[in-house]
């Protein structure tokens, strides 16, 4: 039998008596599980903390200096300290040298390579949305091992760094989210989010650790992280030098157009998730933090511009949950379970995302009606009783009527009423309550507004009469505070 709420107060007021009845959840240790500190982690290295990344974001062996660079103002002296040297050759400086060479025509671009390098960066986009992203950092279904294989060889392709530095960076940013401890924080500008983070030295102080014991008991994502340089050389570079070369007699076209550019129109894209998608858009489910859902980000990520959503429900195998937003990836997942390739797609419950939708509504017209004179409340007025009206009507300093159990100054409102100055006047020192409701007006919910905001009084005998005429506004009232 389901406690009373009598039972529950007594309960409550035991653990006042005894707070130590009940055993918290230790903070400190929750940590050190969240980070995966409490187990014995498989140790798997390839020598890349610095690649795509900086090994500073989250090594915590890392010794703090007293005053990192990351901290110190640029000068002409320390400039190039504070940039992360390799990042800048992967990301800015060989794109530039792919961007000069079609400019300059140097290498023709022709018509296969151009389609080609199309369906490659597709299927490079796929292996990031729906392997490294919505797989493996998210767990968000489960795929047997040709697919995730797959993933991991076509998602190296992209040059976005290995599985697991990809998952663990991504980790600590849905964790630490709009913090310090953001390795893409959006609160330090659109650059910084977008690429500033990759290609200036992070302060260690804010380095972070999440639990990623289950991407090192993946035996391709082991592999993948240890052989990482010549898997993106092999299928970034090779792969599309070599089809180009052998089918359309390109290899040199191959190689600039759907390789380097490729890979750079990849990453920009990718980058656009942490950048766009925190400043433009919509926030249909939550405000508190910067994602935002955007269709255009969408268009070019594959479905994960409905950021909003995802942050929300991170472990939805979808980003986009209307028939009509773009969303391949989460398509090309719920194929691939089809014909057996995945499994156990996951999806938040339907009246979890409603509750979300309905909560943010209700968050912005709250936010709305502060902004608007919606009158005192009932709980906030003087009560009087007969002969206090009686003395404040002789007073003659006021015209007050009775409405509702309340009374209400109309002093100033009597050559605005829409009905008269000879009807109101009428109402005067007396109760107008039949008359408003419908005895000779049925008034609107405009009439209902106007009134709250003439109230001075509630009427002793008539506080019951006042909160039920209250409520047919929309006023919630417990009728105890109005005793």
């Amino acid at each position: 039998m389901s406690p009373t709420l009598t039972g529950t107060v007594m309960a409550n007021a035991a653990f006042e008596e005894d707070p130590t009845r009940y055993e918290e959840v230790d903070v400190k240790h929750a940590n050190i599980i969240a980070t995966g500190l409490n187990k014995k982690q498989l140790r798997v290295v390839n020598g890349l903390g610095s690649f795509m990344g900086s090994k500073e974001m989250v090594d915590l062996s890392l010794k703090t200096p007293k005053l990192h660079i990351s901290e110190q103002p640029w000068t002409f002296s320390n400039w190039y300290k504070h940039l992360n040297w390799l990042n800048i050759i992967l990301v800015i400086v060989i794109p530039l040298i792919g961007w000069m060479v079609y400019f300059t025509n140097a290498v023709p671009l022709k018509r296969e390579t151009f389609y080609f390098a199309i369906f490659y960066y597709g299927i490079g986009g796929l292996s990031i949305t729906a392997g490294y992203h919505r797989l493996w950092s998210h767990r968000s279904y489960s795929a047997i091992w040709p697919l995730r294989l797959f993933f991991a060889f076509f998602g190296a392709a992209s040059v976005e760094g290995s599985i697991k530095w990809w998952g663990h960076s991504h980790r600590i940013h849905h964790r630490y989210t709009d913090t310090k401890r953001d390795p893409y924080d959006a609160r330090r500008g659109l650059f910084y989010s977008h690429m500033g983070w990759m290609i200036l030295k992070p302060n260690p102080k804010y380095k972070a650790r999440a639990d990623i014991s289950d991407l090192n008991d993946d035996w391709i994502v082991r592999f993948q992280h240890r052989h990482y340089i010549p898997i993106m050389v092999l299928s970034a570079f090779i792969v599309p030098s070599l089809v180009c070369g052998h089918f359309f007699d390109d290899y040199l076209g191959g190689f600039i157009y759907a390789g380097i550019i490729r890979v750079f129109m990849i990453q920009q894209a990718t980058f656009c998730i942490n950048s766009m998608a925190h400043y433009i858009g919509t926030q249909p489910f939550d405000d508190k933090r910067t994602p935002r859902d955007n269709w255009l980000t969408a268009l070019v990520t594959f479905g994960e511009g409905y950021h909003n959503f995802h942050h929300e429900f991170p472990t939805d195998y979808r980003n986009a949950i209307k028939w009509y937003q773009y969303d391949p990836t989460k398509v090309f997942i719920y194929l691939s379970s089809i014909i057996g390739l995945s499994s156990n797609l996951k999806k938040f419950p339907q009246n979890a995302i409603e509750q979300g939708l309905i909560q943010q509504i209700e968050k912005k017209i709250n936010s709305q009606k502060r902004n608007l004179n919606w009158g005192p409340r009932l709980t906030d007025l003087p009560v009087w009783n007969y002969s206090e009206f009686q003395r404040q009507i002789e007073k003659n300093e006021r015209k007050l009527t009775i409405i509702g159990g309340v009374v209400h100054d109309v002093t100033d409102f009597i050559n605005e009423h829409p009905g008269g100055e000879p009807l109101i006047k009428e109402a005067l020192g007396k109760d107008a309550t039949r008359v408003f409701s419908g005895g000779v007006y049925s008034h609107s919910n405009a009439a209902y507004n106007i009134l709250a905001t003439l109230r001075v009084a509630v009427i002793n005998e008539k506080q019951n009469t006042a909160v039920t005429f209250a409520r047919k506004r929309g006023e919630k009232y417990d009728r105890t505070k109005a005793n």
